[in-house]
């Protein structure tokens, strides 16, 4: 190699090679798992963003106190009434909460305070190891006496303070947290499948917008999921039954699309989406069209199959004014049009989902949506 050539691959290293910042101060990177996810367990909070009136100092000071003592962090960054009170206040005087948007009827204050409080649910479940409202399908990947458990908590609390220099008062801070405590343990299913609309379900919203409603008598038929009882099946029977049972209804030309709902949930630790594995069914053994089966692979509970259906009916532009056709099993179908099932959704969500109609054979159950589904209601911070 000549000597011109020498250095021109010299200075060739040089600049391809990376310039080293001489500072400790965190670098901003978009992480989308972290982003999608925020954004869905906590909108509201999100759009609140630094605002300094949502720093408060006895807060700031309590968590201070802890130093790097990862249980004690975590109590301390859990929001009090106190905390939740003066936050609402401060906010309030600065007139912020006008540019916040809510959905449905419920007031942006009021859905700020439950945003809070499924952050208090998830720093309690996945960073204190306490008991949550359904143990069966939620908490910690490591058993909350072992080491594995406290060294995850840590790593996440170094996460959250390496991922943002918001102080750790602040909301932004406590929700940054939250996710990381929720990444660690792998609990980020609601961020699996967005935007959900513009992939899976890309088809059945063009299908959607040309489709003449009223020659059909439902504009939907819905088809909740049930898990199997190991981790290694993928559709257990009684899901296989309600692919059956749709395919016929869908054939029957009782509605155009089948909307399929239900995310990875039992049993606890599978990675099987309930939804996703119906629709490869209908797909795959009875030849549904793939434009024709709408996903909904959030939902984790009877309630919120329904709520999320109507969610989705909503984001394609399938009216609200026509009746849907809930297909299921015969013991599933019974308990949703239950007392119990009316009062597990005004416990759980606040409100009924919509108005359960005529029985038509025990499988078929028929439902007029409700908007109030619209509404913002996180009682289980991950079922949003």
């Amino acid at each position: 190699m000549t000597g011109l050539r020498m250095v021109i691959a010299a200075l060739a290293m040089t600049a391809a090679a990376p310039v080293w910042a001489e500072t400790s101060a965190p670098v901003a990177v978009s992480d989308t798992v972290v982003d999608t996810l925020s954004e869905r367990l906590f909108p509201m909070l999100g759009a609140l963003g630094r605002l300094p009136t949502a720093t408060l100092d006895t807060r700031a000071r309590r968590i201070a106190a802890c130093g790097d003592v990862p249980a004690c962090v975590i109590e301390a960054t859990i929001w009090t009434d106190q905390d939740r009170a003066m936050m609402a206040e401060r906010v309030a005087k600065t007139g912020a909460l006008r540019s916040i948007k809510t959905n449905a009827d419920l007031p942006v204050a009021v859905g700020l305070d439950q945003e809070l409080e499924a952050l208090n649910v998830v720093l309690r479940v996945y960073g204190l190891g306490l008991q949550g409202r359904y143990p069966k399908i939620d908490g910690p990947i490591f058993a909350t006496d072992t080491p594995f458990f406290a060294d995850s908590v840590k790593v996440a609390i170094d996460t959250a303070r390496a991922a943002s220099d918001a102080p750790p008062a602040t909301i932004v801070a406590s929700v940054r947290l939250a996710v990381a405590l929720l990444d660690a343990n792998d609990a980020t299913a609601a961020t699996r499948f967005e935007p959900l609309d513009q992939r899976e379900n890309a088809g059945a919203r063009t299908l959607a917008a040309r489709t003449d409603w009223k020659a059909f008598r439902y504009s939907l038929l819905i088809v909740p999921g049930v898990g199997p009882e190991d981790t290694s099946t993928k559709l257990s029977p009684r899901s296989k039954l309600h692919a059956l049972l749709a395919a016929q209804r869908y054939r029957q030309g009782l509605a155009p699309f089948i909307l399929v709902s239900g995310s990875a949930v039992h049993p606890r630790g599978t990675r099987f989406v309930e939804a996703v594995e119906i629709r490869r069914a209908l797909i795959e053994r009875y030849g549904i069209p793939a434009d024709r089966v709408i996903l909904e692979p959030y939902a984790r509970h009877t309630t919120t199959n329904l709520r999320n259906a109507t969610r989705r009916m909503v984001a394609l532009g399938i009216p609200l004014d026509r009746p849907t056709l809930i297909v299921t099993d015969a013991e599933q179908s019974k308990y949703i049009e239950s007392q119990t099932f009316t009062d597990r959704n005004r416990t759980e969500l606040g409100y009924l989902p919509g108005a359960v109609g005529r029985r038509l054979s025990a499988y078929d159950l028929e439902f007029q949506p409700s908007r109030l589904s619209l509404r913002q209601d996180p009682r289980d911070p991950l079922d949003p």
